[in-house]
């Protein structure tokens, strides 16, 4: 389907959970957050309805998010739900790769073509600060037995702000291309400022050629990050909840004062 500035809607980014197992500083409070019960997170066979509702609408790329995707249980089960949809042409997730070398092999299996991976550092002591206590070298680990696996291209995720150097950067940008991994440079964000750029290597922050949709854990459609507009696709139905989301779809991104990154899957 084409929303309402004729820009044609076939992704859609699907939020599994709202728990993560890093505290990274620019996503998560200290503190952790206020988590959404169970019985409000969807059930992986009414995410699978979503995904099927939609390719009928013209979706054909889907990437699971979190929170951390990989500390939600069985999430091998919906990969393979989703594989089994005809007409997804790529199915991916983003990680933070934390449990990534425990679970490619079953992903892989399972239908998962590709993974995005978040490194915003190589260097082990910066990373831990960043993150509030992760360790990097599950993060390598994890980008290894996933090459292994078969889950490419990877691409690699590195936030960016004032405290990263040009060597980080250099840092980062050798390390790609030493390990075939394509890596994309995304400038920190701020959901309730509405700043946010055109990510350098890929093709988001550009509202021009949006293309997305987003369904959170609790079951809303939200069509563009950077907006309050969200549609409850248990009150008002998948069908109609999708084709409002297309159909609202802003112009542009301005200000999101109900969400946080960790919530709606970035």
């Amino acid at each position: 389907m084409f929303d309402g500035f004729n820009r044609r809607i076939h992704y859609l980014r699907i939020s599994v959970t709202d728990r993560c197992n890093l505290r990274c500083c620019y996503c998560m409070p200290e503190e952790g957050i206020r988590q959404i019960s169970h019985g409000q997170v969807l059930r992986y066979e009414e995410i699978a309805c979503v995904a099927e509702e939609a390719v009928k609408l013209g979706i054909d790329k889907i990437r699971i998010t979190g929170g951390e995707p990989l500390v939600r249980r069985g999430l091998a089960s919906l990969v393979r739900m989703l594989s089994r949809i005809g007409g997804i042409r790529d199915l991916s997730m983003t990680t933070n790769g934390i449990l990534l070398s425990q679970y490619a092999g079953d992903l892989k299996h399972a239908g998962l073509d590709r993974v995005n991976i978040s490194l915003d550092t190589l260097d082990s002591h910066r990373y831990r600060v960043i993150t509030r206590g992760g360790e990097v070298a599950d993060v390598l680990r994890g980008i290894r037995v996933a090459k292994k696996a078969g889950l490419d291209p990877i691409k690699i995720n590195c936030v960016v702000d004032e405290g990263t150097s040009l060597q980080e950067r250099e840092n980062i940008t050798a390390f790609g291309i030493r390990e075939g991994l394509e890596v994309r440079f995304i400038r920190r964000m701020n959901l309730e400022t509405g700043c946010f750029t055109t990510v350098e290597g890929g093709d988001g922050g550009n509202c021009v050629n949006c293309n997305r949709l987003r369904l959170t854990a609790d079951g809303k459609l939200r069509p563009c990050l950077f907006s309050n507009l969200e549609f409850d696709i248990r009150r008002s139905g998948i069908r109609e909840a999708l084709i409002r989301a297309i159909g609202e779809k802003p112009e542009k991104g301005t200000v999101n004062t109900l969400s946080s990154f960790y919530n709606v899957g970035g």
